[in-house]
């Protein structure tokens, strides 16, 4: 029924992605079981790229992205407004550099970030309010950061994610927007980075980008021949 070509792809996206694992068992996790974030593929393949081992990290909304940013980051903080959630997350997650905070959904919940004092190198808004979270990230950015807004797709339907997108771009920030599929779900969405002008993470590698995840420039030259030969 379907032609060889298109299984390899199928089977690409279960054994590379294991994105029927993540539908099935409801967990946002890589083929070999980390913790990935709920963002799309492709922005979680491009900010895996960089160095955040001297960053500190703040999130509205808390989650499996919480601890694949704490085996990055110097330090996480990472904010939920449902207590049950909380509670889950707080007696799941052991990371030593990781908090789990419970901040009520109005105006601390948008406020938490400025309740240490710092300023973060990664603010992800993922969670409530998004609009006044947009708000609070700007001031808090520390100079050459990063800002995540999930689920900016929403823009179309919502005046809530054009509020927040018109504070990022107001405050000079460039927009970077990942269209793809994501863990768990059956549909495309889009994950927006939003770049300092500034911006000078360092990348882990010697050269960026990187082979993504089923990319052919990955193999070697013998085994991209074999690739070539089993699709003609």
């Amino acid at each position: 029924m379907y032609s060889e070509k298109f299984l390899k792809f199928i089977e690409m996206w279960q054994k590379e992605y294991a994105i029927d694992r993540t539908m099935d068992e409801k967990l946002c996790v890589d083929k070999d079981g980390n913790p990935i974030p709920w963002y799309t593929y492709p922005a979680i393949e491009y900010l895996s790229q960089f160095d955040y081992s001297e960053r500190t990290v703040f999130e509205f909304g808390c989650g499996f992205s919480s601890r694949f940013w704490a085996s990055r980051a110097r330090k996480v903080v990472s904010i939920e407004d449902n207590p049950q959630w909380y509670e889950k997350w707080r007696s799941q997650f052991r990371e030593e550099n990781l908090e789990v905070r419970w901040r009520d959904e109005g105006e601390v919940y948008y406020n938490a970030v400025y309740e240490d004092g710092e300023f973060y190198d990664v603010i992800a808004i993922d969670g409530k309010r998004r609009a006044q979270c947009a708000e609070t990230a700007v001031d808090r950015l520390a100079p050459g950061g990063i800002v995540i807004l999930d689920d900016s797709d929403r823009v179309n339907t919502s005046r809530e994610y054009v509020r927040a997108i018109d504070i990022l771009r107001a405050a000079d920030l460039l927009q970077v927007d990942f269209y793809g599929f994501c863990p768990m779900n059956n549909y495309t969405k889009t994950t927006s980075v939003f770049l300092s002008r500034s911006f000078n993470f360092a990348s882990l590698y010697k050269v960026q980008p990187i082979n993504g995840v089923g990319n052919l420039w990955s193999m070697g030259r013998k085994n991209r021949k074999e690739f070539f030969k089993k699709q003609n």
